[in-house]
């Protein structure tokens, strides 16, 4: 069962029916199937098979297998590869003033606002508060969704946080040794300090909780409110130079790290 802290970043989403419910088989070539995922020309796709870098549901294939490119999963050197054409993932930046839900009761702008052509409803990963900005990952994939974002699985989430300055240098051994919060402790992976300038600093923290507001918490606790916090990264997908309000589909290698990262 989820978390709470996991069912309340659910909360809010809406989802189809999973695309992989039952239906028949449908095979193809292999080779059909990774050129068509974007891995080379189908010449080039059977020099992979022979080099013995391909799998189907764990099993090294062989030239002449044949897969279901919505049922199996094929991975080429250890990286899954999606080959279901219906399945989805985008990186959203959110700006400041949206709120992490599709819709909003209240009519206040949602992150549907933000992606109006996807034909999918899909499931947010990764939620922010209103006034906070930056990485969240909207996929159709509930199964990847929901191991990316439950606390068993340790996904790290990387924020750059604006607070008060100047910076005390425990700080940071404050926040990696733990502060305790009223609905318990709470503490960092990694911290640093990006960037000081006059009575602001700007710091770097990476965490794998997922507990309502528990960036802007922690700091508070330290005396140090949030005057902005942006968040930069889920696992391994960066925010990048992605503008605020726009998004991108994530690539074949970024789908196959996120998968990696939940041990897939």
């Amino acid at each position: 069962m989820p978390s709470a802290e996991s069912a309340a970043e659910f909360s809010g989403s809406a989802f189809d029916a999973p695309p992989d419910a039952v239906r028949p088989r449908n095979e193809e070539r292999l080779q059909k199937i990774l050129a068509a995922a974007g891995l080379g020309s189908r010449r080039a796709c059977e020099r992979l098979i022979d080099e013995g870098r391909v799998t189907v549901n764990g099993k090294e294939a062989t030239l002449g297998d044949k897969a279901d490119a919505v049922q199996d999963a094929i991975h080429v050197d250890g990286s899954r590869l999606v080959t279901d054409t219906r399945m989805v993932y985008i990186a959203l930046n959110k700006p400041r003033g949206v709120v992490s839900t599709m819709e909003d009761d209240k009519g206040r702008n949602a992150i549907s606002d933000l992606v109006p052509n996807i034909e999918t409803r899909v499931y947010h990963v990764g939620r922010l508060d209103q006034d906070s900005e930056g990485l969240i990952l909207l996929t159709n994939d509930g199964g990847l969704a929901h191991k990316l974002m439950h606390p068993s699985y340790e996904v790290s989430k990387t924020y750059q946080a604006e607070i008060p300055g100047p910076v005390p240098r425990a700080m940071g051994r404050e926040l990696k040794s733990g502060v305790t919060l009223e609905d318990g402790p709470v503490k960092v992976d990694a911290f640093k300090v990006v960037d000081a300038y006059g009575k602001v600093a700007l710091v770097e923290v990476v965490l794998h909780e997922g507990r309502n507001h528990i960036v802007r918490r922690m700091f508070d606790a330290v005396g140090h409110p949030v005057v902005r916090l942006i968040r930069t990264q889920i696992g391994p997908i960066r925010l990048g130079d992605l503008r605020p309000g726009r998004t991108r589909h994530l690539s074949q290698a970024e789908i196959g790290a996120l998968f990696k990262a939940v041990g897939e």
